[in-house]
């Protein structure tokens, strides 16, 4: 019996101890599903709980990402602080009416101060920004060249065939450093607004640093004090509004979008005074039917290489005829058969 009894003890401790085990997993089951729910999981439960390496595989990877993440803002922050635009699209000011208007404001201004003439920019300048960037060499002016090709059929396709017409009306500065004629209020910003984003995003794209950190504002530029540092040493340290204030209100014209041209902000001007210009695209068709001094020169370019080409064929032809086989032996004979012809005539 008492063995019996010993038995049965022995039989009862081992069915507490399997069931304190038992609910001991339990316990340990439902504290695992709890924190696997947390995001610190993977970190903390991971070496006592003998969960698989690959979270730790996985962070590896994380933390190398990050790595490269950092490496890249890096470079491309070194790229930012190194960037110095160069080149930019414009808009070029054409309409003789405005730039007669300008004319009337810049010379207004420099009848009240007569230093401020070297402040103004030249009427052959005039133009609208459409996005700065920066073109370190040939290859990159090219690769700009074809992002500005590109954006044609899409400035074409905005305007349904329409044109895009830019009425300018009043003056404003920029910190009094820099005087502008305003491009009046409507639907026309918000179109140019997209040509410029999609611009921006164009050349970007093609790896070309482009646009600055101010949100686009069109304006038409026709002073700026920076032009002169001998003004600020000579107390001109800001454009008085009073200079302009008859013209705050003034209408100066309308320019339709025609052309939008590739330039150099650093190689020589033209001879009219617009910018050198590594490109253009055209934009429907001018109003009017008079070309404008662009047009012109590039007529003239065309005439005088097609008569130049016409020339050289005409040489080239020249040159084979003569060379042709035969020709030249012909006339060989005909001058043997006089010769002989004549001593004949002697012998008689």
């Amino acid at each position: 019996m008492e063995r019996a009894e010993a038995g049965e003890i022995n039989s009862n401790e081992c069915e507490n101890e399997s069931r304190k085990k038992k609910m001991s997993e339990e316990f340990e089951a439902n504290n695992m599903d709890s924190l696997v729910d947390m995001p610190f999981a993977t970190v903390d439960i991971q070496d006592d709980c003998g969960i698989t390496d690959e979270p730790q595989i996985n962070l590896k990877r994380s933390q190398e990402n990050e790595w490269i993440k950092s490496d890249q803002v890096k470079k491309r922050k070194k790229k930012q602080k190194d960037y110095q635009p160069n080149y930019f699209l414009s808009i070029p000011i054409t309409n003789k009416e405005i730039i007669k208007g300008i004319k009337i404001v810049q010379n207004a201004i420099i009848q009240q101060d007569e230093r401020l003439a070297k402040a103004m920019v030249s009427d052959g300048s005039f133009h609208i920004t459409l996005l700065v960037m920066q073109l370190l060499n040939e290859d990159e002016v090219n690769i700009g060249i074809d992002a500005l090709l590109e954006l044609k059929p899409f400035i074409e396709e905005l305007l349904q065939g329409k044109h895009l017409t830019l009425p300018f009306q009043g003056i404003g500065t920029f910190g009094n450093q820099v005087g502008f004629v305003k491009l009046a209020e409507g639907d026309h910003i918000n179109s140019l607004l997209e040509i410029a984003e999609t611009a921006n995003r164009t050349f970007q794209e093609k790896g070309i640093l482009a646009g600055d950190s101010r949100s686009f504002k069109p304006h038409l530029t026709f002073m700026k004090l920076s032009k002169s540092p001998w003004l600020r040493k000579n107390g001109v340290k800001k454009i008085d509004p009073d200079l302009y204030e008859k013209f705050i209100s003034h209408r100066f014209g309308e320019e339709i979008l025609y052309r939008i041209d590739l330039c150099s902000m650093l190689k020589k001007k033209q001879s009219n005074g617009y910018y050198h210009c590594e490109s253009s695209i055209v934009i429907g068709e001018k109003n009017g039917g008079e070309p404008d001094d662009a047009e012109l020169v590039r007529l003239s370019k065309r005439l005088v290489e097609n008569a130049v080409l016409k020339a050289v064929q005409q040489y080239l032809e020249e040159t084979q005829n003569k060379n042709k086989p035969g020709e030249g032996s012909s006339v060989k004979t005909e001058a043997a058969d006089r010769n002989g012809n004549d001593n004949e005539n002697h012998r008689k």
